[in-house]
């Protein structure tokens, strides 16, 4: 193989692994709803997407298609990465306690931080009394929520975790404090 083959072969993983990243960010971002970015990343894409099957579809040989293959693989890796970092989307997240001291504990710490909060009364299995925290955070921040629960001494309580599209009205959807 000759060393124009295998820079070919780099550029066309590299390419195609950067084509997969946008792609993977395109479908977040369409899931979230949020489309400006999204035409410049599927034009991007396209453009992109001709160029590498053209040169794929006229080699000879598995490798450029192995290339391509693993290059794609890539890129759902990474763009999967970018999206953790991003978290990208409010969340309604449900805590279920058998302690009421704990439940108004951790209630008021978030309320604190500035987060609309509901608590209930509520029955679980069995007819049991639970406690129920109900509160709409930024989901980057829900590891603030998690620290909470941990400062009050929750370890491993029953979560109900929703994604939600939007909040509207006097709900706050993130801490006042800077994270």
């Amino acid at each position: 193989m000759t060393q124009h083959i295998l820079l070919t072969l780099m550029g066309l993983f590299l390419i195609t692994a950067l084509t997969n990243i946008l792609a993977t960010l395109k479908s977040i971002l369409l899931a979230k709803k949020i489309m400006n970015p999204v035409y410049f990343l599927v034009f991007a894409d396209a453009i992109i997407f001709a160029a590498v099957v053209g040169k794929v579809a006229n080699s000879e040989g598995v490798h450029f298609a192995v290339a391509y293959a693993l290059g794609k693989t890539l890129g759902v890796f990474i763009g999967n990465r970018i999206e953790d970092k991003l978290a990208l989307g409010i969340l309604e997240v449900d805590v279920f306690l058998n302690n009421k001291d704990k439940m108004i504990q951790i209630a008021e710490k978030l309320r604190e931080e500035g987060y609309t909060v509901n608590n209930f009364l509520a029955r679980g299995s069995h007819g049991h009394r639970r406690y129920k925290i109900e509160v709409v955070i930024r989901r980057k921040e829900f590891k603030i929520l998690e620290g909470i629960m941990e400062e009050c001494g929750v370890t491993d309580p029953t979560l109900k975790i929703k994604n939600l599209n939007k909040v509207e009205g006097k709900i706050s959807v993130t801490n006042v404090k800077a994270i």
